[in-house]
Formats: C-alpha cells, sequence, structure tokens
C-alpha cells in the first residue's frame, strides 16, 4: 500500500509499479469511440509518452496502444496508486502551504470509490465528469502541490499540470481550465477525438475544479426543487402521499431519493445499473429496491394511500416504468404519479447517459462500443416513446419539469413531441426548473453554497452547522416575506442535517444562501477557526449551478429572455472576478450538466484559516461572486434580481449597477417597427 508521501512524490518511474490493470471490484466507465484514424492513434500514444523518458517507451507503448483500443482512452492504469482514495486530514499532506494541502485533499476526495462514480477512469460523476484525464496527471498535480509556496501558481489544461509558474501570495494557487475549444469545435465528435487524444477534457461542474461534495452537493436543491414544485403545481407545502418519479442514481442524480423523502414525498426513481442501485441502497439514500414491476406498483399504491414518506428505487428502464403508468391509468383511472422529471445523463446520451428500452444494460454497453450508428437509433426511438407516455400522463395531470440534464434538448433532437407553440429558442412543452422554480430564487442572490471541514472531524462539521443556522436565524429577522421563505427553508435543511447522515466522503455540508447569507457565515466560520472553535482551516465553494457561475441556455440561464442566455460573459468574468478577489483557486469549463458545447461554467476554492487575510478575501470574493449574475439577471429584465441588486447597492455604496428602464408601452414599439 503505497502513502501519501509516496503519491506525492511524482511519477514512479524506477522501478515502474506492476500494471494491475482495472480493479473488477469497482464500476468502470463504459468503452469510449472516439472513432480515430490511424494517424489519430499514433498521435494519441505519441502525447501520452511524452510524460515518461524513452527508455521507458517500449514496455509503455503496448500497453497503452492496448487501453486506448479497448476502452477508448489512455487511462495509464498501471500508476493509479494503491493508496486508498479519500479526504485524508489536511495536516497528513506533504507540502509547504496549507493552501496547497486544501486543494490535494479536495481532489482526493473527488476520486474517492465512495463518492466518485468510475474511480479508476477518474470521473466523479456524470458518466464522464473526469477530475484528470490519465493517471499520470494525477501523479504530478500532486506533487507539484507538494512542492509549491505561496508565491507560485499552478496551471491546468484539461487535466494536464502546465507546471508552477512564479505569482503573488494574493494569486490563486491553481488555475483550471477545462475544454476551452474553439466555438466552432466545439462538437461533441470533435470532444471525443480530443479527449482520446489526450488534448482536451470535460470536467463536468465540480468534478474538474475538485469540488464535489458526493450526491449530498444535489440533495438540497433536489428538495429544493420538489418542495417549490408542490408549491407552484399543486399548491401545498403538505407533499405526503405525492408520488414523485424519475431516474437516475448515479453521482448527481443518487440525490432524489435522500432529497424525496426529506421534503416527505414518495420518491420512485428508476435505475437500470444495478451496482449505483445498490451503493446507495447500502448507503441508506435508498429505502427500498425492486426488480419487479408489479411490486413496483403495489408499493406504489400503499405509500400514496397511508401518505408514507418513502423512497424506491426500481431495477429497471424508467420508459418501461412510465408506459406501466399509462397502462394502470387507461385500465383503471388511477394517476399515480403527481411530480416528473428524469435524471439521466444525455449530455452524454450515446455513450453510456441514456440507455435505450429495446435493450437489457448489458446489450447497450456492448452495442454502444460494436455499433455507435444503430445505438443513437434506438436511444432516439427510446426518447420518443419516453416522451409519448410522459405526455399521455401530463394530459391528465401530472406536472413534469426537466431537470436540466438536456432531457428535452435532446427528445425535441429524436423527433419527440416537446415543441412549446410559440415558445422561444430555450422553450419546450414543458419547463425546466430553473424556468420554473429554481430561476426566481437564482435572482433574489440564493444558491447552493458550501464548505468542507478539512479536519475530517464531524464535530468541526456539527459546530459549523450550528453557526450557519444561527447566522441565517438573526439574517431571517429582517428579510421580506420572499427571501424569508428561502431563509427559512435553509434553516429547517441545515438544522436537520446531522440526522439525515449526507456525507458521503469529506464532512461537507450544502445549504442555498444569498449574498448577505454567505459573506456572513464565511466570516462567522473564520472567526471560530481563529477561536479555536473549529480546529482546522475550512474550504469555501459552490455548485458551478449558481447565480453567477454557469451560462446555460437551457438549465441555468433559461429564464433570461433579453435574447443574452445564449451569451457567455457571465461566467467567464465571474471566473476572472473570483479570482483577482481571493480565491485560493478558481476553474473555467466548457460543458457540464446540459453537455459539451452547451455551456460555460466556473467555479472557486477559498481556504478560510482564521486569519484576518482569509476574512478579507471572503468578503471581497463573495460578494462579488453573487451580485455579478443579479446584476445580469436584472439587466435582462428580472424584477426579483432589480429588487435585489437594488437593496446590495444601498448596504454598499461602492458596488454601482447599471439599472433597465423597461418599455411601458408596447404600442411605441409597434409605432416605430411599422414605420
Amino acid at each position: 500500500m503505497s502513502s501519501l508521501k509516496e503519491v506525492c512524490s511524482g511519477l514512479p518511474l524506477d522501478p515502474l509499479p506492476p500494471n494491475r490493470g482495472r480493479d473488477p471490484n469497482v464500476p468502470h466507465a463504459p468503452t469510449r469511440s472516439p472513432n480515430l484514424t490511424a494517424e489519430e492513434e499514433r498521435l494519441a500514444l505519441r502525447n501520452a509518452l511524452r510524460y515518461f523518458p524513452p527508455a521507458l517507451h517500449v514496455t509503455l507503448a503496448p500497453e497503452f496502444a492496448q487501453e486506448l483500443r479497448q476502452h477508448g482512452h489512455i487511462y495509464m492504469y498501471r500508476f493509479c496508486p494503491t493508496l486508498r482514495m479519500r479526504a485524508y486530514p489536511i495536516d497528513q499532506y506533504p507540502c509547504r502551504t496549507c493552501q496547497a494541502a486544501s486543494i490535494m485533499l479536495m481532489i482526493m476526495n473527488n476520486l474517492d470509490p465512495a463518492v466518485a462514480q468510475f474511480p479508476q477512469e477518474l470521473v466523479t460523476y456524470g458518466g464522464n465528469g473526469q477530475v484528470f484525464s490519465n493517471w499520470a496527471q494525477f501523479r504530478l498535480v500532486m506533487h507539484y502541490l507538494s512542492e509549491m509556496t505561496e508565491e507560485q501558481t499552478l496551471v491546468m489544461y484539461s487535466g494536464h499540470p502546465m507546471g508552477l509558474f512564479p505569482s503573488l501570495p494574493s494569486s490563486p494557487r491553481a488555475i483550471i481550465t477545462n475544454g476551452m475549444v474553439i466555438p466552432n469545435y466545439s462538437s461533441r465528435a470533435q470532444y471525443e477525438k480530443m479527449f482520446a487524444l489526450g488534448v482536451s477534457m470535460y470536467g463536468q461542474m465540480t468534478a474538474g475544479s475538485y469540488c464535489y461534495i458526493g450526491p449530498q452537493g444535489i440533495v438540497h436543491g433536489t428538495m429544493l426543487t420538489v418542495l417549490n414544485a408542490g408549491r407552484r403545481y399543486l399548491g401545498s407545502d403538505d407533499l405526503r402521499g405525492r408520488v414523485f418519479l424519475t431516474s437516475g442514481l448515479g453521482g448527481m442524480s443518487g440525490a432524489q431519493a435522500k432529497a424525496a423523502v426529506i421534503a416527505g414525498c414518495v420518491g420512485v426513481i428508476a435505475e437500470v445499473d444495478e451496482a449505483p442501485l445498490r451503493k446507495r441502497h447500502e448507503q441508506g439514500w435508498l429505502m427500498e429496491v425492486t426488480s419487479s414491476m408489479d411490486q413496483c406498483i403495489k408499493r406504489i399504491r400503499e405509500a400514496k394511500s397511508s401518505k408514507t414518506p418513502l423512497s424506491l428505487g426500481y431495477h429497471g428502464n424508467i420508459v418501461d416504468l412510465w408506459e406501466r403508468l399509462v397502462l394502470e391509468y387507461d385500465r383503471t383511472g388511477d394517476l399515480l404519479v403527481d411530480l416528473g422529471s428524469d435524471q439521466t445523463s444525455l449530455h452524454n446520451p450515446y455513450n453510456g447517459g441514456y440507455y435505450p428500452v429495446q435493450l437489457s444494460f448489458r446489450q447497450a454497453n456492448q452495442l454502444m462500443s460494436t455499433d455507435p450508428t444503430r445505438f443513437k437509433t434506438m436511444v432516439q426511438e427510446s426518447l420518443r416513446r419516453h416522451v409519448k407516455a410522459i405526455n399521455k400522463l401530463a394530459d391528465a395531470g401530472m406536472f413534469f419539469w426537466d431537470y436540466g440534464n438536456a432531457f428535452l434538448l435532446e427528445a425535441q433532437r429524436a423527433g419527440a413531441a416537446v415543441e412549446k407553440d410559440g415558445g422561444g429558442a430555450t422553450e419546450f412543452r414543458y419547463p425546466s426548473y430553473v424556468q420554473h422554480i429554481m430561476g426566481d430564487i437564482f435572482s433574489l442572490g440564493f444558491g447552493p453554497f458550501r464548505w468542507v471541514c478539512t479536519s475530517g472531524d464531524p464535530q468541526d462539521l456539527a459546530v459549523t452547522d450550528d453557526i450557519a443556522a444561527t447566522v441565517l436565524e438573526k439574517i431571517c429577522t429582517e428579510a421580506t416575506d420572499c427571501i424569508r421563505q428561502q431563509y427559512n427553508d435553509n434553516i429547517r435543511w441545515i438544522r436537520e442535517a446531522g440526522k439525515h447522515k449526507m456525507v458521503v466522503g469529506s464532512q461537507a455540508r450544502i445549504l442555498y444562501s444569498d449574498q448577505k447569507g454567505r459573506v456572513c457565515i464565511a466570516l462567522a466560520i473564520n472567526q471560530a477557526i481563529a477561536d479555536g472553535r473549529v480546529s482546522a482551516p475550512v474550504v469555501l465553494s459552490r455548485d458551478h449551478h449558481d447565480v453567477s457561475g454557469t451560462d446555460s441556455p437551457f438549465r441555468e440561464t433559461s429564464n433570461v429572455y433579453d435574447g443574452s442566455a445564449f451569451c457567455a460573459d457571465m461566467a467567464v468574468q465571474n471566473f476572472v472576478g473570483d479570482a483577482f478577489r481571493g480565491a485560493t483557486w478558481v476553474a473555467l469549463h466548457n460543458g457540464g450538466g446540459v453537455g459539451w458545447g452547451e455551456v460555460m461554467n466556473g467555479g472557486f476554492g477559498l481556504l478560510l484559516d482564521g486569519t484576518e487575510e482569509a476574512a478579507k478575501r471572503a468578503s471581497l470574493m463573495l460578494n462579488w461572486d453573487v451580485s455579478n449574475g443579479v446584476a445580469r439577471r436584472c439587466w435582462s429584465g428580472n424584477s426579483n434580481a432589480y429588487e435585489t441588486i437594488q437593496r446590495t447597492m444601498e448596504t454598499n455604496r461602492q458596488l454601482r449597477v447599471t439599472m433597465p428602464f423597461p418599455v411601458q408601452d408596447e404600442h411605441v414599439l409597434d409605432r416605430a417597427l411599422q414605420g
């Protein structure tokens, strides 16, 4: 078993570690289909060998070539450490600066088998959300971080460590970019080639920025979505006996089961892959599992009747389940589902993100590599059936929304009936959850704020939970009614978080907070570190899926209607602004959530160590990190954002935002255009 010191010592070359191949005890990524030419295969191999002295090429070249042909990518399994991947306490990392150690901790958490979807392929979540492209990169990054001083910055090009470059103590310790491809070449087909060549990488959101905290990171947002969907569609805060049907129990979608129970409803989640289903059940996130359709329908009826909260995992295809519910409705008149959505990884529809109903799981994995064209045809046929069943139940009174996974976008491309009469470029028959639910929350400045206690001590997490709840309870007394409801939802969440046992991997917590809440929580935690009430530094972060972090016309910015939904200035400005306002590391990604070429998004990590400097950085950076997006949403015409940024300017006289004047008389436009 290797040690942290050995993992941080660089590439082991003399002697080479034994090639143990793939571990059969962990899940593995589907075979990729980059369709490389003979010359491109040669280039991929040459690129991979760049990390090693020529004397080793004769040994490594054949095994790398085999990986490329067998798996569609060169992962360099030989260099996967035997050390158990997890977030070790920060003081155990061999390094010169605590800032570097915090990055190391977060990287190893992203690759923890309890957290990562395909740990040996360096995939954290979403089927293809990479931390690095290969294990040589991991080893080099850990080595650079162990040697880094506070006058150096690690520069990361799509998983590749370009090196340590001189910088200021106030500069970020790492600058990460993933998938920064010239726009005209940012297609899925080009991506598959570039990833196989080792020159670009899909970092999803928090995979490639080292800020994933396990499915807890999305539990809270999913709970808020379901709660607010109940308020909007069902007219009630009480979801007992209401059935929420969806699919996916993987990295992000695994949160749905836990979120449904916390919200008080009956959550039924279909999953074709037994491994994540079993994993969520063993973790206690999923209460029951069945592979029997009849048993599934029976339990839905029982839980609906008894109004008992339940998370039920159905081992099978979601399309079969939707179609069976249509059959139940046609036979009995019983509408057994109230709310519906989908979290299959449709940002990656033809490489394991979506499994067509016509094939078994095993058959699909085989066909996607042996006959990609036929597989694509079957996926699109399955999507049409999927939508047809949803449409039938929606016509009967079920409410469905797109969860920002490109479900409606890919369904439209497949020819399914999802068009909205008179709809704009980002509108479909069903709304995205941002358009109807979370968009207004973002415009109030609320979004997924999170922190990680680097001691690894659950007691530190309990202390920070109490600090956050106390801060929000104090702020809540002065809030408007609209904002107070959001605070109350989050106070309830944080007060109950411990009993729901949501920690997977690092000792982390997430809650939705606005600008004032984030800054006040950060400063209070920093003071607790200074006072010794929290025993070690704390890393602040957030999901990229936030107020300012992501430009995504079919998700985060789908409720922006001034024509700028397809513009990415906000995400890029956020990345740059966080970098020079105090972030410890920053990341900017192409893709994430909806998929490659569809999104620009960024994130950050900021280390709190109890110093006045950390407090100054947190205040300056967190204020910008929220105000940027609220200002953009205000300019696009959102009334919530207008009021929010007005209040923010009143409390901070240094903030001056250009405010829009609305057109009050539409006839002015009519007359001008008719002339």
